[in-house]
């Protein structure tokens, strides 16, 4: 961080709160994210934020943690506005919250851009996997008709947890059921077997409809959850997809998707772990969400 020369440091560092919400948003605009008001206070609701208040009241840098059972935490917002990077609010804290993570025990891990990539691995953070964001200007609802594939109900709660936590490596329920509850056409499950085979979800962002998290046992009930979720929604739309699901990023490309841009997978510290399995993760919920 910048600091004046006669010693003052015209910034200090806050714990963030719904009051602070206004100038989350303006943070999500000023760098083209697509975190809408909904993202942002399901975030501030169940995680811990930090941000960068400066003499004039702006909030000009945020990073949250949101903590995931009692081993990691997702870092997600590290952001600056325009007019305040190369000043090291970022970094500062990022530190703090690598430091709060690292008290209470947790592992901290974090979806990565090309542009923080490097200042992650500065850190001391290490890769994992990979995916990559595909994007759609103007989807036109498909009539899609998949084998199996249902709205999640009441009784599907269960099952479609204890996947996503197989998945993931720890429950996230309150993220799942409020992806559910904002998109519920687009919340599907797919029964294979007699069980369920996988799950999707969507929401609704600043720029555009994300399809994520994507969850499933198999390639092809996953190519059928996300051809049906498609056509539960219409617009601009967004879906991170695992490099590991090649043969879904290929269906994607030929339903007119374009690669946005790649994001890595990262833990921190030589202990660091990516939890789960994630060989049952097609489409992330997002790089803020895990």
């Amino acid at each position: 961080m910048t600091e004046n020369t006669d010693g003052r440091d015209d910034a200090r560092v806050v714990a963030l709160t719904e009051a602070h919400l206004q100038g989350c948003l303006a943070l999500s605009r000023s760098a083209n994210w697509n975190q809408n008001e909904a993202d942002w206070r399901l975030m501030l609701g169940f995680g811990r934020g930090w941000g960068i208040s400066t003499a004039d009241g702006i909030l000009a840098a945020t990073t949250l943690a949101l903590p995931y059972g009692r081993d990691f935490a997702w870092l997600a917002m590290v952001l600056a506005l325009p007019a305040q990077r190369r000043r090291g609010y970022a970094s500062r804290l990022l530190r703090v919250a690598l430091a709060d993570m690292q008290a209470r025990k947790r592992v901290s891990l974090l979806d990565a851009t090309p542009a923080g990539h490097e200042v992650y691995i500065q850190e001391g953070f290490r890769d994992f996997w990979g995916f990559k964001r595909f994007s759609l200007s103007d989807l036109q609802n498909l009539n899609s008709a998949n084998k199996g594939v249902q709205p999640l109900q009441k009784d599907h709660w269960p099952h479609v947890l204890a996947l996503d936590a197989a998945a993931f490596g720890a429950s996230r329920e309150v993220v799942l059921r409020n992806l559910a509850a904002r998109q519920p056409k687009a919340a599907l499950v797919a029964e294979r077997n007699g069980g369920i085979g996988g799950f999707v979800l969507a929401r609704e962002g600043r720029e555009a409809m994300q399809i994520g998290l994507l969850v499933a046992r198999d390639a092809g009930t996953a190519r059928d959850l996300f051809a049906a979720a498609l056509g539960k929604v219409a617009g601009a739309v967004y879906a991170d997809i695992a490099d590991h699901a090649a043969p879904l990023q290929a269906w994607a490309r030929e339903q007119g998707f374009a690669i946005q841009r790649p994001f890595t997978r990262m833990a921190h510290g030589p202990k660091g772990y990516a939890p789960g399995d994630a060989s049952l993760v097609y489409c992330p919920a997002g790089p803020e969400l895990g």
